[in-house]
């Protein structure tokens, strides 16, 4: 997977826009003002995207490409090597997953409104 391809598969989803609010080079998306998925635009190295706790461990003992995630909270976020060691596959499913993460945090009534 590229860069583009993957701007283009998170921008597909429901009320997704992106921001690079930390610097020039960190592309971020959200979803409702939250952070779902980020990377660096000048080197598309990892993937950072939020991850159920458990499910974190997982990935990341199945894994070597799936670590803690980089400058975010260990325990909810995995940091996602884009080299080719992570299946682009799986790695479409990380974003989903992310993505449904955030999703399920919000309120029911934006929530309901991505229907």
């Amino acid at each position: 997977m590229n860069i583009e391809e993957y701007r283009e598969y998170c921008l597909a989803k429901a009320a997704v826009t992106e921001t690079t609010p930390f610097d020039k080079n960190t592309l971020v998306f959200k979803v409702h003002g939250k952070m779902f998925a980020l990377t660096g635009m000048e080197k598309f190295e990892s993937i950072n995207l939020k991850c159920d706790p458990e499910y974190a461990i997982q990935l990341r003992e199945e894994n070597e490409g799936v670590q803690p995630g980089f400058h975010m909270n260990k325990t909810h976020w995995n940091t996602v090597l884009t080299d080719g060691s992570v299946a682009d596959e799986l790695l479409l499913e990380l974003i989903d997953h992310s993505y449904e993460l955030v999703v399920k945090g919000l309120r029911r009534k934006v929530r309901e409104s991505l229907k």
